[in-house]
């Protein structure tokens, strides 16, 4: 004799005949769309060259090698104290690429007052070769001066660069405040012994510099004109290369 399944078998029995329909799927949120971070300003390649590449160190030394050699050859016709050399500052005795890369990582570009406060920091630092290449000038009894373009009221504070990293200099001739940024009036001043600082006659043996216009009487018109104009460099006049500001840009 068979015997009734329990009420309870029975209803789960029958429960499981049906098909239960599944419950409606609720559709998920999208994921939030990460913000973009924006990438750091990259540095311009001219700086980077200047502060990170070997060429610029070796092209460095290698102009300052072949200046020290033009003086020594140059001193054997001549009695010590009656000769000097004549330098720019900045971007050939003295670096400020942090400058132009501090500006760079912060999106500007030069401005007048971001230059003088830069100024004021002291933090320049010497380029290769250059304090070698001063001491050489000095030991051989030649007078060291500094034409810049620096501002007159600048002119402290690059002096103090030079004391603190030890690079000889006997004048120092900043731009007068407002006044032009041409350095032949200071060149003739050096010549004929009346600069500032009170030097003698000088008879100018070399300039060197990072712009065409730190050499007398030169500018960018000079490009124009046949290889001979430039038979001067590497003679008396020593370029050093600064491919980050100049006049040609």
């Amino acid at each position: 004799m068979l015997r009734p399944w329990p009420l309870t078998l029975v209803l789960v029995a029958a429960a499981a005949c049906h098909s239960v329909a599944p419950a409606p799927s609720v559709p998920l949120a999208p994921a939030p769309t990460p913000t973009p971070v924006a990438a750091a300003p990259r540095a311009p390649e001219a700086t980077r060259w200047i502060r990170d590449s070997a060429e610029h160190r070796a092209l460095f030394l290698q102009v300052y090698r072949q200046a020290t050699a033009h003086v020594e050859q140059t001193l054997a016709t001549r009695p010590p104290g009656a000769w000097g050399v004549v330098l720019d500052a900045d971007e050939t005795v003295i670096d400020n690429s942090l400058y132009q890369l501090e500006r760079a990582e912060a999106g500007n570009t030069y401005d007048r007052e971001s230059w003088h406060a830069w100024t004021t920091r002291r933090a320049a630092t010497p380029l290769p070769g250059a304090a070698a290449f001063l001491d050489r000038v000095r030991a051989l009894g030649g007078k060291i001066v500094i034409v810049t373009n620096r501002n007159q009221s600048e002119c402290p504070d690059t002096e103090a660069v030079f004391t603190a990293h030890r690079l000889a200099w006997d004048a120092m001739l900043c731009k007068p405040d407002g006044g032009s940024s041409d350095k032949n009036p200071r060149f003739e001043a050096v010549a004929g012994g009346t600069t500032p600082a009170g030097l003698p006659r000088l008879e100018i043996v070399a300039f060197l510099g990072d712009n065409i216009q730190d050499f007398p009487r030169l500018s960018q018109a000079i490009r124009q004109q046949h290889d001979g104009a430039f038979a001067e460099f590497g003679a008396r006049f020593f370029v050093l290369p600064n491919p980050m500001y100049g006049s040609w840009n």
